[in-house]
């Protein structure tokens, strides 16, 4: 590969990331006006809000793309020692903040912050560099089963599976045998089944995907509301900000279900567009970690391209109902600080594996 290749894919990492990222500023604005006028008296907050957001994670961007492959693995076990802790501090009463049966974030006055994101970006940068060297099963499965856990006691099903996909395919590529993988990973399904079915709430979710229109008032409400709301888009939707979903009607609108707004205004043509721009930027990034010079890059790049895709599958996914409802940002677009700017922080460490690849 020649150096204007690497540098191409360095400058489409970064278009591609800010494209996503003002499509999304624009969507948390025309999905949030309603609920910012009504609660804040001030049509644009969640948008300003966003806006900040954006510039931090902009600045994480540029930040840790300067970084070099030294620094990075310098790094990578205090910063996965750091997330730990505010894993277990967001479980702490008085410090963690209870939303909706969750405990999922840290409150700091004003400020949310929600450890599990910067865990999943910890995690890559750790998990590249301890992996660089053979390890074995046994050691492997302990760290992230620790990570699972954590994460389920907050609960949080969804981010769980991402944390999984992510460890399994990291492990896998570090060059270990498909066999054991598979053996955890039957092990974690049946885990998984048995959470699944000792929790009435993850039952009730389980059921409705199974069939969406059993109680469309009750537990099947949010997935119909999404359906409805796309279908209502059509071929070319109904308007950009012309949203009916975003009339208190939608649950979500701005966080995890921001991608039936976009729907709804822009239609099958505007969701296809985002999504290929979504797509376009995992296929970048799988393509830089399989040019990438070295073991360590590979898996670094390799961790972002499977953090950003599985989780942008599983959202895009528990949209059209493929899989049950989660709750998981759509990166790059949902509204939330701590989701957009762990995102632009792990795409800067992708922006930089691709520009070390010039050295």
């Amino acid at each position: 590969m020649t150096s204007v290749k690497r540098t191409h894919f360095f400058a489409l990492i970064t278009i591609l990331s800010v494209t996503i990222s003002f499509i999304g500023l624009i969507a948390v604005y025309n999905a949030s006006v309603v609920e910012a006028f009504n609660d804040f008296h001030d049509k644009y907050y969640f948008a300003k809000q966003q806006l900040a957001w954006l510039v931090l994670g902009l600045s994480a961007y540029f930040i840790t793309s300067r970084f070099s492959s030294k620094l990075m693995k310098k790094i990578s076990l205090p910063l996965f020692v750091f997330s730990l802790l505010m894993m277990l501090l967001v479980l702490i009463p008085g410090l963690g903040l209870r939303l909706s049966g969750a405990r999922r974030w840290i409150s700091l006055g004003p400020f949310r912050f929600q450890p599990s994101e910067l865990l999943k970006t910890s995690l890559v940068v750790y998990l590249a560099t301890w992996l660089e060297s053979p390890k074995e099963m046994k050691k492997f499965a302990i760290l992230l089963a620790f990570c699972l856990g954590l994460i389920m006691l907050q609960p949080d099903l969804g981010t769980a599976v991402i944390v999984a996909t992510l460890g399994f395919g990291l492990f896998y590529l570090s060059g270990n045998k498909i066999r054991e993988i598979l053996l955890f990973f039957i092990a974690l399904t049946a885990a998984a089944a048995v959470l699944i079915f000792a929790s009435p709430y993850r039952l009730e979710r389980l059921k409705t995907f199974l069939d969406p229109t059993s109680d469309p008032l009750g537990r099947s409400y949010h997935i119909n509301q999404v359906l409805i709301g796309l279908g209502s888009g059509g071929i070319s939707g109904v308007g950009l900000g012309r949203s009916r979903q975003k009339y208190a009607y939608l649950p979500e609108a701005t966080t995890d279900s921001i991608f039936t707004i976009v729907g709804e205004e822009l239609g099958f043509i505007g969701g296809v567009v985002l999504i290929v721009l979504l797509l376009s930027l995992s296929v970048v990034a799988f393509r830089v970690a399989a040019d990438a010079r070295d073991q360590h890059g590979r898996l670094l790049a390799a961790g972002v391209a499977l953090l950003f895709s599985t989780q942008t599958f599983v959202n895009l996914a528990s949209m059209v109902a493929l899989v049950p409802l989660t709750g998981v940002p759509l990166p790059l677009i949902s509204y939330g600080g701590s989701s957009l700017i762990t995102t632009f922080a792990a795409l800067g460490i992708l922006a930089s594996v691709a520009r070390l690849q010039k050295l």
